[in-house]
C-alpha cells in the first residue's frame, strides 16, 4: 500500500478522444510547472480517469494541485489493490484514525473496469467491516460526521476521507490568451481569474491615472496581479502598465463636459486595449464590468463604448450580482476590505448613463484622443510576477 494523490477532472471527459489527450496533456504540465515552483519531487501516473501524483509529500502536493484549473477536487489516498479485503483492510485503517465512538459515517463506493462486485456490495461490506471494527458507531448516509471514499478501478483501488475542493474549469493554455483590463478594485481580477479558469492565459493591463487616481491605486492594482499570479504557478505573468494621465490632463484643459468624461475614459481604454491585444498576439480584450452596476456600465453606455475597440470585447462578469463577485473576490484572495485611497480624482457628481456618440466622438477629436492612445501604448511599462511575487 503506498500514498498518492489523486486528481479529478470533470470537464474534460466531455471532450473527444484527441482533445482530452490535448488537455491531459496540458493539465499535466501546468500541475508539473506549480510542483516544481515549490521544489516538490513528483511523478505522474496517468490513468483513464484519473490522475495519480506521488511524491514524498503527498499533503503539500494535493494543496498546490487542489489551485490548478482544470481539476475538480484532489484526495491524498492509500493506493491498494482492487479486491474486496484490500480496500476493506485500508478503509478500516484509515478510519479508526479519525471515526470516534458515538459519530456517525457513511462509505461513498464506485467501481469502474472491476468485475465479481457491484458498487453497493463494495459500500456495503466495507461499511460493514469499519463498522465492526470501531465500536459504538452508526451509520448515515445523508449526513454523517465523517465520510470515507472508496474507489475499484482496473489499475487499483484507492481509499481516502477527505476531497479538496479544487476550481474546476478548464487547464489553462487550452483557450489561447486574453488581454484582462486590471483595476485597483474587485472585479476585474475576478474577470481575470474567470477567464484563467475556462483556460484562457492572460496578460493584465493597468491604467495609470497618476495624480488623477488616490495614491494606492498602482499599488493595489499590483498586488491584485501578484495574487492572481498563485492560481498560474510556474508561470510569469505580465502586467502591462499605460500611463493615462495625459488623457485627463486633456479632458481638463479642453474642457470636455464632466458628464461624458467617465465615457470617454472607457473609450481610451478600449482603444488602447486593442492595441495591445494585437502587440501581444491575443484574441480578445476582457473587462470587469457588470450590466448597470455604475453608469458607464449602462447598457446604453456599453453600446457607445465597444465601438471603440476593434478586438472582441469579452466580460465575465456582465451579469454578476456585487456580492457574487465578492464571494468569488474573496475565495481566490483578491479582495480587501481596507485597500486605501482608490478614488478616481476625474469623476463627475453626475455621469451620463446614456451618452451620445457624436458628442463623444467630437471631444474626442478635440483632444485628439487617437495620439494618447499611440503615445500611451508606446511607452508601456512591463512589471511581471510570479508564484505571488514582482519579478526584478
Amino acid at each position: 500500500m503506498e500514498t498518492c494523490v489523486l486528481v479529478r477532472y470533470g470537464e474534460l471527459f466531455l471532450k473527444s478522444e484527441p482533445v482530452k489527450r490535448h488537455f491531459i496533456g496540458l493539465l499535466s504540465r501546468n500541475i508539473k510547472k506549480a510542483l516544481d515552483s515549490e521544489g516538490l519531487s513528483h511523478t505522474f501516473d496517468l490513468n483513464r480517469g484519473r490522475m495519480l501524483v506521488l511524491g514524498e509529500e503527498p499533503e503539500r502536493i494535493a494543496s498546490v494541485v487542489s489551485r490548478i484549473f482544470g481539476v475538480v477536487d484532489v484526495g491524498v489516498a492509500a493506493r491498494t489493490g482492487n479486491r474486496l479485503d484490500d480496500l476493506s483492510k485500508a478503509a478500516v485503517m484509515m478510519a479508526g484514525e479519525k471515526l470516534q465512538p458515538g459519530m456517525s459515517f457513511a462509505v461513498r463506493a464506485k467501481r469502474q473496469g472491476v468485475s465479481g462486485f457491484t458498487s453497493q456490495q463494495m459500500g456495503e461490506v466495507i461499511g460493514r467491516a469499519v463498522y465492526d471494527s470501531i465500536s459504538g458507531v452508526r451509520v448515515d448516509l445523508d449526513h454523517p460526521d465523517y465520510e470515507i471514499f472508496i474507489e475499484a478501478r482496473d489499475f487499483g483501488g484507492f481509499v481516502y476521507d477527505r476531497r479538496i475542493p479544487a476550481p474546476g474549469g478548464l487547464p489553462l493554455g487550452t483557450q489561447g490568451r486574453a488581454c484582462v483590463l486590471l483595476s485597483s478594485g474587485i472585479d476585474s481580477p475576478v474577470a481575470s481569474w474567470l477567464m484563467m479558469k475556462r483556460g484562457s492565459e492572460v496578460t493584465h493591463i493597468h491604467m495609470d491615472a497618476g495624480r488623477w487616481a488616490g495614491p494606492d491605486v498602482r499599488a493595489a492594482a499590483i498586488e491584485n496581479h501578484k495574487k492572481l499570479s498563485l492560481w498560474c504557478r510556474g508561470f510569469v505573468l505580465p502586467l502591462l502598465v499605460i500611463n493615462s494621465e495625459p488623457l485627463y490632463d486633456a479632458m481638463e484643459e479642453t474642457r470636455v463636459l464632466p458628464r461624458d468624461r467617465c465615457v470617454i475614459c472607457k473609450r481610451f481604454m478600449m482603444m488602447a486595449g486593442s492595441d495591445l491585444v494585437r502587440q501581444q498576439h491575443a484574441l480578445a480584450l476582457v473587462t470587469g464590468e457588470s450590466l448597470g452596476q455604475v453608469a458607464s456600465q449602462t447598457l446604453a453606455n456599453l453600446a457607445v463604448i465597444d465601438p471603440a475597440a476593434d478586438v472582441p470585447v469579452l466580460r465575465p462578469l456582465i451579469t454578476y450580482d456585487k456580492q457574487e463577485t465578492i464571494d468569488i473576490a474573496r475565495y481566490i484572495g483578491t479582495f480587501d476590505a481596507h485597500p486605501g485611497d482608490l478614488a478616481c480624482r476625474a469623476v463627475p457628481k453626475m455621469p451620463a448613463t446614456a451618452a451620445d456618440l457624436s458628442e463623444i466622438t467630437e471631444f474626442e477629436e478635440k483632444i485628439k484622443i487617437r495620439e494618447i492612445v499611440d503615445g500611451a501604448v508606446e511607452n508601456t511599462e512591463i512589471v511581471k510576477a510570479k508564484d505571488g511575487a514582482i519579478l526584478e
